[in-house]
């Protein structure tokens, strides 16, 4: 597994705390406050994250894996078209899911590079270590980076597949998204190809606002501990006194935008100091600090968002409820044509 020395991991971590305070500064500063939902995913809201991909009420990641589980060999055949394919993973995590895909690509082609990217140097070597013991014929070579932040992958030989999956996309406003895409698109090739997971509202689906709402808001309360605990990090990396429990999580579903929304309530008049930043900011009774979207798409919306940003659709694949889709899109530069669901 190719690690990063110790001072090239130092200064990704100055580069990344620098980020944070930016972000901090800017969020709380701005009419009305927001935090960006990157801030999640520190070491423990990524674990807070991975016990909520299990529960009960929260039918994504199930409905993801077993698309890939059926579907995973057809993806890697047409993405490839007949080269040999590497894959490249955004926002890599422990990879769970993309496990699948990896091993489809090994029984297609023997063997496969995979580039996992992701912030955290710990979640990437355990899931190098993971794959490497689990799926034989899989070469990891890990990338510690944000990727929202300016990095794009580099052209090569091999015929690239860019993953984005577990709607991770649907953290990001449209325009945001496209762009962002685009900027991935301008490091590759024609030919090469994008893997991108959507979540579907319920305009297109069988799936009700009540159940994006427990989805969101889990009777566990584990959501609501992975939404209070940026304010932990911002505790813990920046000097805060945020009083956590004094801040409510609110889950709203947004009809007019086709979105999701996660804010914390102050539950009372109170002023939180910021050392690290030498910010202090008052919060009235009822005040709401915005930390995440996430948009629901509808089909034809991603792949019109995908052809925007240079990725023409030539696959598909939607579960038996409707609720998500896994769509495969390339680079401009080939012919266009269409695969089924």
């Amino acid at each position: 597994m190719a690690v990063l020395g110790d001072s090239a991991g130092g200064r990704v971590k100055a580069v990344r705390d620098e980020a944070v305070a930016q972000a901090v500064r800017r969020g709380l500063t701005a009419r009305p406050k927001r935090l960006p939902p990157w801030l999640f995913y520190d070491e423990a809201g990524s674990a807070l994250f991975e016990r909520i991909t299990e529960l009960p009420e929260y039918a994504l990641t199930r409905v993801e894996r077993e698309l890939l589980r059926s579907h995973a060999g057809e993806m890697v055949r047409l993405a490839a078209d007949g080269e040999r394919l590497r894959v490249v993973e955004l926002g890599a995590g422990s990879a769970e899911k993309t496990r699948l895909l990896l091993a489809a690509a090994v029984a297609v082609q023997g063997g496969v590079v995979y580039e996992p990217v992701d912030v955290s140097v710990t979640a990437l070597e355990a899931a190098c270590a993971r794959l490497q013991a689990e799926v034989p014929g899989v070469e990891t070579r890990p990338v510690v980076a944000d990727y929202t932040a300016g990095w794009r992958p580099e052209a090569c030989e091999e015929r690239t597949l860019l993953t984005w999956i577990g709607s991770s996309i649907g953290n990001f406003e449209p325009g945001e998204a496209t762009a962002m895409l685009a900027r991935m698109g301008a490091g590759m090739k024609a030919g090469d190809g994008l893997l991108l997971g959507v979540d579907l509202g319920p305009t297109d689906c069988g799936k009700s606002v009540e159940m994006l709402l427990a989805a969101y808001d889990d009777a566990a309360g584990v959501t609501a501990e992975f939404n209070r605990n940026v304010l932990r990090r911002v505790n813990r990396e920046l000097g805060g006194d945020f009083d956590v429990e004094a801040f409510r999580h609110v889950a709203l579903w947004n009809e007019a935008e086709s979105r999701m929304e996660m804010h914390l309530e102050s539950e009372r008049e109170q002023r939180v100091r910021v050392e690290g930043l030498g910010l202090e900011v008052e919060f009235a009774a009822g005040e709401r600090l915005h930390t995440e979207n996430s948009y629901k798409y509808r089909v034809a919306q991603a792949e019109g968002l995908m052809a925007e940003a240079g990725f023409w659709p030539v696959g598909r694949w939607v579960d038996g409820d409707g609720w998500f889709a896994l769509m495969l899109g390339r680079r401009a530069g080939l012919r266009r044509f269409a695969q089924g669901c």
